[in-house]
């Protein structure tokens, strides 16, 4: 981390006596006890549980310094606000370090954004990026503090639950580059419209510096929000950059742009890649990265796991995983990719989708939109599964028959997760393919797993 003892207290302001302290630099910053080891810094975060109790746990692993809001019997740093101060140093050592910050956001995209935008700049910069999901207030400096020394690019994933999160966040990390890559409705139970998800995921401009370079959607939602002095890059069709010649496989993609002029392949589905891909493309270019570096980058694609991705049962049904988050916009693209796709010889399409969560008063209807998405001669089954869910099974029984579509609770009093696991393995054959889609809370990943593991299936 290059931080000394004193060093630090002096840029936290800290409100003790620091100066009889031996000038350590310290190893590392950790808010979890556990993971504290010899030289680092604890910082002792109020959430489910009060870090503070933990300071004496940190010591005992190693700890050598604490900021606390209180006195305590340990090396440490008086502050007022634990977290505020873990903002403040982050912020601080990206001055110092003077690395390059580039940032993406966005209802859906932005995890794999990141990730291929990572690995395209570590084909000529030391690169460090944000680990899984460590894309909120707590995350993203922790991220921060977390990077190696001398790294030269620090790609960073800014996440939104409320208006506001992102303008914390930009103002922290200044991005010199920042992409926004779709307006969607993930959170939508915590803002008042699309409009207002705009707005927020727009917040993104407010650190960065006038001349710097930031990617939008074509999407009319944000124009009410352009930031002023800006280099505004706009992406879709017909705007500044685009996709052409796009051809979508089981396993991966293909495509070129209007700004490289070369096919770019990807191991991996989805049509919403290829515009994930685009944009880490046009980013990369721009940072200096050469089109061959780039192909070559994409060949060894590594994303965040639990994002799109084939998986094998173990009787043999090829399962597509998407089951990390989910909103209507990401359902409704992943049944358009799952149904473009050529089918197995002699098999079926099975999707089992569960609730999408916090989409606010109008969940319901927005569950029930999915049916013009299914259509029963290419997605021949269907397993829903929540609460929200109940409207979209109301739909469904209208244009499948009654043996095909199947419905089961979760909510506050009743579970039927086992039920639906007994019924998919009952009707799953060896050739089919599953589409799996929901929210992180509903658990798909338990039935994605429990398919996947010998033991956990019945011998037929």
């Amino acid at each position: 981390m290059n931080l000394t003892i004193h060093e630090i207290a002096l840029v936290l302001e800290a409100k003790n006596d620091f100066k009889h302290y031996e000038d350590l630099v310290l190893n590392k910053a950790e808010f979890d006890s556990r993971l504290i080891g010899p030289g680092d810094l604890f910082l002792p975060l109020k959430g489910e549980r009060d870090g503070h109790d933990f300071i004496a746990t940190a010591f005992e692993n190693g700890a050598v310094l604490t900021l606390s809001e209180k006195p305590v019997a340990f090396p440490h740093l008086l502050v007022t606000d634990v977290l505020a101060s873990l903002q403040k140093l982050a912020s601080y050592y990206l001055e110092k370090t003077g690395v390059d910050v580039l940032a993406v956001t966005g209802s859906n995209g932005k995890t794999t954004t990141k990730d291929m935008l990572a690995q395209l700049l570590a084909s000529r910069y030391r690169t460090y990026k944000t680990q899984g999901n460590y894309n909120n207030e707590i995350g993203l400096p922790y991220t921060i503090l977390q990077m190696p020394e001398r790294t030269e690019k620090l790609v960073l994933e800014m996440g939104q639950d409320h208006l506001g999160d992102i303008h914390l966040l930009s103002s922290l990390a200044k991005p010199k580059v920042g992409i926004v890559t779709l307006i969607g409705e993930a959170h939508l139970e915590f803002f008042g419209s699309r409009k207002e998800i705009a707005q927020g995921k727009m917040q993104i401009a407010d650190g960065m510096k006038a001349g710097s370079l930031l990617l939008l959607p074509a999407d009319k939602l944000v124009n009410d929000f352009l930031p002023d002095q800006l280099n505004l890059v706009r992406f879709g069709p017909g705007q500044d950059i685009y996709l052409t010649e796009l051809q979508e496989e089981k396993e991966s993609l293909s495509f070129r742009t209007n700004f490289l002029d070369q096919t770019i392949s990807l191991p991996v589905t989805g049509k919403y890649n290829a515009t994930n891909a685009m944009l880490a493309s046009y980013v990369a270019l721009e940072q200096g990265v050469s089109p061959e570096e780039i192909i070559q980058a994409f060949q060894d694609l590594v994303l965040t796991r639990n994002r799109t991705e084939w998986k094998k049962a173990a009787q043999g049904a090829d399962l597509l995983s998407d089951v990390y988050n989910a909103n209507p916009t990401a359902m409704r693209l992943i049944l358009e990719t799952f149904s473009s796709l050529p089918s197995n010889p002699q098999g079926r399409k099975l999707a089992v989708l569960a609730d999408m969560k916090e989409l606010g008063p109008d969940s319901k209807q927005m569950h029930g939109a999915m049916i013009t998405s299914l259509n029963p001669d290419i997605i021949q089954e269907i397993f829903l599964y929540g609460q929200d869910m109940a409207s979209l099974y109301s739909y469904a029984q209208e244009i499948y028959d009654k043996d095909k579509v199947h419905y089961f609770l979760k909510d506050e009093t009743e579970d039927q997760f086992d039920d639906l696991l007994a019924a998919l393995k009952a009707s799953l054959k060896p050739t089919d393919q599953v589409l799996l889609k929901g929210s992180n809370s509903m658990n798909l990943a338990k039935i994605v797993q429990a398919l996947e593991e010998e033991d956990s299936l019945e011998k037929t």
